[in-house]
């Protein structure tokens, strides 16, 4: 703990330059802001048939593409194969309304930075596609832009990972999986691979020492062989890799010994999924849907993507609605306890929260994030609220504060794939809303007239 405040005041300093590096990457790679990029206003994929020039596809890596993506993200099942994560066939639970215009004059300072910014502001900085924030369970604010609504699913990239893990600690907690057995002791077909010997834990925490980095920026990262091997992106003409997930995990070697340090690795938690296949003997679709999804009182099915296996994409794949997330945040700060049932246990949040060991954090250098930890694929803030936080690439996330009883959940479809480039304008944002709503003491009165979201 002294190692990790001692290096807190090189790393705020360090964040100063990351965040003012992350600005002019994305003035450079950029040109359109979020008004001028909108997919309704670009016109992708309108017409029958739309002209060639305003198509997305998959085969061209176009979906993936600046500002195409802006489209793609909410349209993923016109893209590639999809499996069903059903919300069963109870009633939906209501988010009553109780939205407030107040919220979009909150200012704050972004990281980095001298000038303050307004909410409302920080949502075009942002390149949201979808914002929803709850407060004691009440929507009071919700605002959907470009191709994106209340019915329509949206990609949630990494957040997927926080759905996966909250499962497997679950299941652990139940004892049906030995947090401390092997990945070997499930999947004996990989015990000569380097994820081999390396525990459920240390996947879970992202601490294992494989040789695989995730460097989005670099075309010849493992990631995107992950990614090619699950069918999420397209092959070259002459590629020879991996046919599947599982395939992929055999190639994957250890480059040091696992448990060392924090080490962020998608192909971590497509693991942890075949392990949870394995010993429960149903699909991640159906476990999710069973354990989770069908008790939210969720309005509408989600999916995941699927390699030619059927294999869920399990590290990114997961698409939902913007409502379907925020009750998942909110089943999270209520301890586990939604729709009148105690869904997830309260001992597996509570290990959440506490967070993951802050020392073997430091070393992954996350410069907006100094004296964060990082449990069961969950980011912790050991703020002064207890914040904690699910983050996808490109600006996906459910920021839940306990302290002040607010659940944000977000997606957008920013230029930039690392988070470094949002959170300046995301992080400091929820927590002035946070003191905001915290401070209100009109929150006690009634709540205010319901009217349906606002769509930009």
């Amino acid at each position: 703990m002294t190692r990790v405040r001692r290096l807190l005041p090189a790393i705020a300093i360090v964040a100063i330059v990351a965040v003012r590096l992350a600005d002019a990457e994305a003035q450079a790679a950029a040109p359109l802001d979020a008004r001028a990029s909108d997919p309704v206003a670009m016109g992708w994929m309108v017409g029958a048939p739309p002209p060639r020039d305003k198509l997305v596809g998959f085969a061209d890596d176009s979906w993936l593409q600046f500002p195409q993506r802006r489209w793609s993200f909410s349209n993923i099942r016109q893209l590639m194969p999809t499996q069903v994560v059903s919300r069963g066939d109870g009633p939906v639970t209501e988010l009553p309304l109780a939205v407030r215009a107040d919220i979009d004059a909150v200012t704050f300072k972004p990281l980095g930075r001298d000038e303050t910014m307004a909410w409302d502001q920080s949502l075009g900085a942002n390149y949201t596609d979808g914002i929803l924030i709850l407060h004691r369970g009440r929507v009071v604010y919700e605002r959907y832009f470009g191709v994106s609504a209340v019915d329509r699913q949206h990609i949630a990239f990494s957040v997927t990972k926080s759905f996966v893990a909250t499962l497997a600690a679950m299941l652990i907690d139940e004892g049906v999986l030995d947090a401390e057995a092997t990945v070997a002791s499930s999947l004996p077909e990989l015990a000569t691979s380097g994820v081999g010997d390396a525990t459920i834990r240390q996947l879970l925490d992202m601490t294992t020492g494989l040789d695989y980095t995730e460097d989005y920026n670099d075309p010849k990262s493992p990631v995107w062989d992950l990614t090619r091997a699950g069918g999420f992106r397209v092959r070259p003409p002459d590629y020879r890799g991996a046919q599947s997930f599982f395939e992929y995990f055999g190639t994957v070697g250890k480059a040091r010994p696992h448990g060392e340090v924090f080490a962020y690795k998608t192909v971590n938690t497509d693991v942890l999924a075949a392990v949870l296949r394995r010993v429960s003997g149903h699909s991640l679709s159906e476990l999710l849907s069973e354990r989770i999804f069908s008790r939210l009182g969720a309005e509408h099915d989600a999916y995941f993507t699927v390699d030619s296996t059927g294999a869920e994409f399990a590290g990114g794949g997961l698409n939902l609605t913007l409502r379907d997330l925020a009750r998942f945040g909110e089943l999270m700060r209520l301890d586990g306890r939604y729709n009148g049932a105690q869904i997830v246990p309260k001992r597996v949040i509570d290990d959440i929260r506490r967070g993951g060991d802050r020392a073997k954090f430091v070393p992954a250098g996350y410069a907006t994030l100094p004296g964060w930890s990082y449990r069961t694929m969950w980011w912790v803030s050991h703020n002064e609220h207890g914040a904690y936080t699910a983050r996808g690439i490109h600006g996906q996330g459910i920021y839940i504060d306990p302290a002040a009883e607010m659940v944000i959940a977000r997606f957008a479809s920013h230029p930039l794939a690392g988070n470094v480039g949002l959170d300046p304008t995301s992080l400091p944002a929820y927590e002035a809303v946070a003191r905001h709503l915290m401070s209100d003491v009109s929150l006690n009165a009634a709540p205010a007239s319901a009217r349906r979201p606002d769509t930009d």
